[in-house]
């Protein structure tokens, strides 16, 4: 039978627990603690991994798999930020239509 875990990817608040968490996982991965907001990831209530949102730097358990974990915190991180950058692109490409509608593909 394969085991199963559950995964749960969070925002780490301000809170006590979660301050101390942050700070077990940089110790244990012999690093200075996160300085931005931050993910968690955890593995049945344990805390495995954390990303800093702010520079994408990572704390994590060295004795437990966690190279998956990163890149789970790694894709949610990317999807915090992706509805900014589609904006961005949606406004730049109406921006050339309105300019010039026929370098961007429009016919009259």
């Amino acid at each position: 039978m394969i085991p199963t875990y559950a995964i749960v990817i969070r925002h780490a608040t301000d809170c006590d627990h979660d301050q101390r968490v942050l700070s077990e996982l940089a110790a244990l991965d012999s690093r200075m603690p996160l300085n931005g907001p931050a993910l968690i990831a955890e593995v049945d209530g344990v805390a495995r991994a954390a990303l800093d949102l702010s520079d994408g730097s990572v704390a994590a358990d060295p004795f437990a798999h966690t190279v998956e974990l990163v890149e789970l915190l790694r894709l949610r991180a990317g999807s915090l930020v992706q509805p900014v950058s589609l904006a961005s692109a949606l406004r730049a490409r109406l921006g050339t239509v309105v300019r010039n509608p026929r370098a961007a593909g429009v016919r009259a």
